[in-house]
């Protein structure tokens, strides 16, 4: 089976701005761009994108889920990067136009369609380092996927790491190529020294986030993470998560963790961890590994509540439970 994202639909939408205006929106192969050499994405970074998807329900329709909020997202990045501001309009007729173009191709469930808006700076000028792009393109690239844990749901392991942080602070809250970009190094030494899945960035004993999803501790009926401020990504999954939790009568506290508290309550029976991103939904945590010494997170299997959260999400993705929110959006 291909790897998770390698596969992509033939055309793509997409429309670029050219100093002074966007132009009108248009279908085209996704095989290929043209850029300059030295457009500026390819030498300072200037580039974000976000992840969503799209469901096929039992009734055959197609539903996107939480497309606003990925948009508002896509246009608070593309503004702290200094890029034109996007279309918020044109970006969601972009999305449901090409979405629309390949329902046939939205896999049933447990797959789906994932949706990948990218912008990024195409002005050709290296001597604008400290300068933004003036023109740029805003596309939409499509990518079918299936089961995340096809094969097989198992707890991860993270390095906790107490000094480095996944990105400088004032760039959290960007999803970013740069940022993933910053956390591969450590990502990669924590693989090779400790079969580590991911590293979790605490720098100064916060416990912040992964290289490429957001942090949950669950203990008993209390769920733990970071509170929001630039120095992290604002997770859309995350933020669903927690209203579920909410909605089922769970304690949601965003706060500081620190990483002594962390392991306080991670070696406590029936305790639990998550990763949470658009990818896996949540993805359970079973193993610590700190100061060269492995830990485990309650008994170091799945967690229930994990499964309970993540269950109660998919159903409204897949069209089982109600939407009292209004995340989908119906095309």
């Amino acid at each position: 089976m291909a790897a998770f994202g390698s596969v992509f639909m033939p055309e793509m939408a997409i429309t670029t701005f050219d100093g002074e205006k966007w132009s009108q929106a248009e279908i085209v192969s996704s095989d290929s761009m043209s850029f300059h050499p030295g457009a500026h994405v390819l030498h300072y970074s200037s580039t974000c994108f976000e992840g969503l998807k799209a469901f096929r329900h039992e009734d055959g329709s197609i539903k996107i889920f939480r497309m606003d909020k990925n948009i508002d997202r896509l246009a608070q990045s593309s503004h702290l990067l200094g890029l034109p501001e996007i279309d918020k309009a044109q970006a969601a007729e972009m999305i449901t136009s090409i979405v629309k173009r390949f329902a046939a191709d939205v896999p049933a469930p447990p797959g789906s369609m994932y949706i990948r808006p990218t912008h990024v700076g195409t002005e050709p000028a290296i001597g604008k380092a400290a300068v933004p792009s003036i023109t740029s393109a805003h596309y939409v690239l499509l990518s079918p996927v299936g089961d995340y844990f096809a094969g097989g749901d198992k707890a991860l392991r993270l390095l906790v790491d107490d000094k480095a942080m996944r990105c400088p602070p004032h760039m959290g809250m960007i999803k970013s190529g740069g940022n993933y970009a910053a956390a591969m190094g450590p990502i990669l030494r924590a693989k090779a020294q400790f079969q580590a899945d991911q590293v979790l960035f605490c720098p100064g004993g916060d416990v912040q986030e992964t290289g490429a999803a957001n942090f949950l501790l669950i203990d008993g009926n209390t769920i733990i993470t970071k509170a929001l401020d630039e120095s992290f990504l604002h997770g859309v999954t995350r933020d669903s998560i927690l209203t579920l939790a909410r909605d089922l009568g769970m304690d949601v506290q965003e706060r500081q963790l620190t990483v002594e508290e962390l392991f306080e309550r991670a070696a406590k029976p029936g305790c639990e961890a998550a990763l949470s991103g658009t990818a896996a939904v949540l993805a359970p945590v079973g193993t610590l590994i700190y100061n060269d010494k492995e830990y485990k997170v309650g008994d170091g299997g799945i967690g229930q509540t994990t499964l309970r959260l993540r269950r109660a999400l998919n159903d409204i993705q897949w069209g089982k439970a109600e939407d009292p929110h209004g995340w989908l959006t119906h095309l």
